[in-house]
């Protein structure tokens, strides 16, 4: 499942960011990769941790090897852990995190549970990710915008 969103468009092409689809997997696979190690990646290897499936337990652990290999192999250290999450907040259709619901409002936005529900994983993940307070949130507006979740 690749995806780029709209509100990553300034990056994606040469991938100088580290893209949501992968944000995503490193969250799934328990890998915590800093943007100075995405930097000792080339295009291809970039590429392929866009492009390597991270769903299932096994595609998981091939995703969560090859990225700790790689980061090895380009800095001499392993990358760090994160705790992986049994029941992650992307995963949960029915609960709307509040740091998402509280960022949302600040943009007249009064998102609904269905609203929540009809997105995807991804898109649950990228709302929830640029809601987190400390993070740069200029893509939060963006993201609602391109969700289609502004109110009518």
């Amino acid at each position: 499942m690749k995806r780029f969103f709209d509100f990553e468009a300034d990056f994606v092409n040469s991938l100088r960011c580290i893209p949501m689809q992968v944000r995503y997997n490193l969250d799934t696979c328990g890998i915590k990769l800093k943007l100075a190690d995405w930097n000792h990646l080339n295009q291809e290897e970039r590429q392929a941790l866009v492009e390597l499936p991270c769903v299932t337990e096994q595609e998981v652990q091939a995703y969560r090897d090859y990225l700790r290999n790689l980061i090895f192999q380009r800095t001499g250290n392993y990358p760090s852990e994160l705790a992986i999450e049994l029941h992650p907040a992307w995963m949960q259709a029915n609960n709307i995190p509040e740091s998402v619901e509280e960022k949302a409002t600040e943009y007249g936005v009064n998102m609904t549970v269905s609203q929540w529900a009809s997105l995807s994983p991804l898109e649950r993940f990228a709302l929830i990710k640029l809601s987190r307070l400390g993070h740069e949130n200029k893509n939060f507006p963006k993201a609602l915008e391109e969700f289609k979740l502004f109110n009518a």
